[in-house]
């Protein structure tokens, strides 16, 4: 999306089959019976529209793109019940295949999901809260700011009343995007048509270096494969012999084998994981109970207990801890016994 003035300012927005590339030679055709299928060179279906005899008997591309978003939602594009609900982020910017990160619409709110390389399941790092009524649809919507016609007001709004995002571009952005990105962010995109060079403006971050919304520090990848992080920066490894200073190479101490008790916790005071702020579950856990639910789980990498609320997280990932002003908050990384 963009213009035909600079190339370079063009972003793409949509993919049809994701971590499912076709070749030189593939064809885009639209059948007899309405159906629009994308085939490798050698015939090989890679994505369809499932729209055969189905009444079909054309196509257009409007400028809110396809009805199968992947990582961006278009204004005027829904996440939507009965169709898309959820937005997937791209594995890297190399790599065209699924992510780890995705932002899905629930029956009742919007979550933000990480699947990290050991869990067993994925978790919720983000959530923009409960509502009262179902949630039908969710869109990405643009209107002139109502106090200034050279503003505009992007929105992601619910069915169910009210948004959940917002941004201000103090110009026409009716060119915009919401995209999860390959960080986990999400980020709305705003393109000013007026200019030539960065025409395009992040008018949104829900996670920010100033805290508002929300600190990058809640993102579980903001200090790579381990680390301490305050005030949206990573300022420590946090490793047995103590906090040292961090680096990109900074990673936990390598696990005992399954199936060995040879090892021990060692304790680090006020942090979360990325996890603890959402972590579902009300039932009181008992500190000791909690170490003892870790210890009995050789994946286990560590917990994270709130001594206030008596919850209880479980990590199979530690990846960025959080540095939280309450000693209450405590975590219990496991390590091998030298």
């Amino acid at each position: 999306m963009g213009t035909r003035r600079s190339e370079s300012t063009r972003r793409w927005v949509w993919e049809a089959n994701r971590g499912n590339p076709v070749r030189e030679n593939a064809t885009l055709t639209f059948g007899k019976d309405g159906n629009l299928v994308l085939a490798d060179a050698d015939g090989r279906v890679a994505w369809q529209t499932n729209t055969a005899n189905k009444g079909v008997v054309g196509f257009e591309v409007l400028p809110n793109g396809f009805d199968s978003p992947t990582d961006t939602l278009l204004v005027g594009q829904s996440l939507r019940v009965g169709g898309v609900t959820r937005l997937v982020s791209r594995a890297s910017q190399k790599e065209n295949s699924d992510g780890a990160y995705s932002l899905v619409m629930e029956s009742k709110r919007l979550v933000m999901y990480y699947k990290s390389p050991n869990s067993p399941k994925q978790y919720f790092y983000y959530t923009f809260g409960t509502r009262q009524d179902r949630l039908q649809n969710v869109t990405l919507n643009c209107n002139p700011d109502s106090y200034d016609n050279s503003a505009s007001e992007v929105t992601l709004d619910l069915s169910s009343g009210g948004w959940s995002v917002y941004a201000r571009p103090k110009f026409n952005a009716t060119l915009s995007i919401l995209r999860i990105g390959i960080d986990g962010n999400l980020r709305i995109y705003s393109y000013n048509n007026k200019v030539d060079y960065m025409a395009w403006d992040v008018s949104f971050n829900l996670f920010s270096r100033d805290g508002f919304p929300e600190s990058e520090c809640q993102l579980p990848e903001r200090c790579g494969k381990f680390g301490l992080c305050e005030d949206s920066q990573c300022v420590a490894c946090p490793l047995p012999s103590g906090l040292l200073g961090w680096s990109k190479n900074c990673e936990p101490v390598k696990p005992p084998a399954c199936g060995s008790k040879d090892f021990y916790y060692y304790k680090l005071e006020g942090v979360d994981h990325s996890m603890s702020m959402y972590a579902s579950g009300s039932v009181a856990v008992k500190e000791d109970d909690c170490g003892k639910k870790c210890s009995s789980d050789c994946k286990c990498m560590g917990y994270f207990y709130n001594k206030e609320t008596s919850k209880c997280t479980i990590a199979y990932d530690l990846q960025t801890l959080t540095k939280v002003p309450n000693s209450t908050h405590v975590g219990y990384i496991k390590a091998p016994k030298r």
